[in-house]
């Protein structure tokens, strides 16, 4: 028999999900809002008014070759980041859910670097590649390996990808885990008394019951790699060198508080956006149709 909660008072529903309602106002639909108003006007960067211009902002963003440059390094960036991230974490939650021995301390060493801040991530990134100082940098260099994320624009978007998948790759192992495990054992052990290798267990049974759970990482790492990668790629290579990981949220950092252009960085917020949506909607409309639920 279903149960269900009862609330005694009719109110008590509300006041519980106000704080959360709260948050989601004040914290993102304020800050969207506000973006879209200033995206219509034209600011001084000192406080001495503003002007409204309409939608030529958005004219100037779409003359401007430079965020054409800045939206195709967004969508490699993006798309290594989804997909490296998503393979190394299924494979890491295979051979997590076939350990026997010390699992646990197997699973929380790779569960901790999601307690670490993007900040420091980046910190720990450029301490260990930097060309001068860092360790991994050095030893590269024995080896012959050039290596100069300062100079060099492909080392430069191999270092945020290598950070910004490091952050990012406990969340997935976290999923992925929970849904190796949710799978019956009975299934596998009746494909592998039929004869099938280990590879065709897990290409013919195991990722297609994995598949929601693929689909669910897949929106989140992208909607990941387009927002929430600002503070490594600051900290690691500020856009640079060139532009060569000025991604598009680092590109409205960069409008906003060092070229003073509010109105040009409110008009990229709604962009960017307004892409994530239409990103998220082509996912759900297309990929989703080859989940099995």
């Amino acid at each position: 028999m279903e149960k269900r909660v009862v609330f005694t008072h009719k109110t008590l529903p509300y006041l519980l999900l106000a704080p959360q309602l709260a948050i989601t106002l004040i914290f993102f639909f304020w800050p969207a809002g506000q973006a879209i108003w200033q995206s219509f006007f034209l600011e001084d960067a000192f406080g001495g008014g503003k002007e409204f211009v309409g939608l030529d902002n958005y004219i100037a963003l779409f003359n401007d070759p430079s965020y054409y440059d800045s939206f195709w390094v967004t969508v490699v960036f993006s798309l290594l980041v989804a997909s490296i991230g998503l393979a190394v974490a299924l494979l890491l939650a295979v051979m997590a859910d076939r350990v026997v021995r010390f699992a646990t301390t197997y699973k929380t060493l790779i569960i901790w670097p999601y307690a670490v801040a993007p900040a420091v991530v980046g910190v720990l990134w450029v301490f260990m590649f930097s060309p001068a100082i860092g360790t991994v940098a050095v030893y590269l260099a024995q080896l012959g390996i050039g290596w100069n994320p300062q100079l060099n624009a492909n080392d430069a978007m191999i270092l945020v990808v290598m950070a910004s998948i490091w952050k990012q790759i406990s969340y997935n192992f976290l999923f992925f885990l929970a849904g190796l495990q949710a799978i019956p054992r009975s299934l596998i052990e009746a494909a592998a008394i039929d004869g099938a290798s280990p590879f065709r267990r897990f290409w013919s049974i195991v990722f297609p019951l994995l598949s929601p759970t693929t689909f669910f990482l897949l929106i989140i790492n992208m909607v990941y790699a387009f927002f929430d990668t600002f503070a490594i790629i600051d900290i690691t290579t500020q856009g640079g060198p060139g532009s060569s990981t000025n991604v598009l949220v680092y590109n409205v950092y960069k409008t906003a508080f060092k070229s003073f252009d509010y109105g040009s960085s409110g008009a990229q917020s709604v962009i960017l956006l307004l892409i994530v949506v239409a990103l998220t909607v082509i996912q759900f409309r297309y990929i989703d149709r080859k989940v099995q639920y």
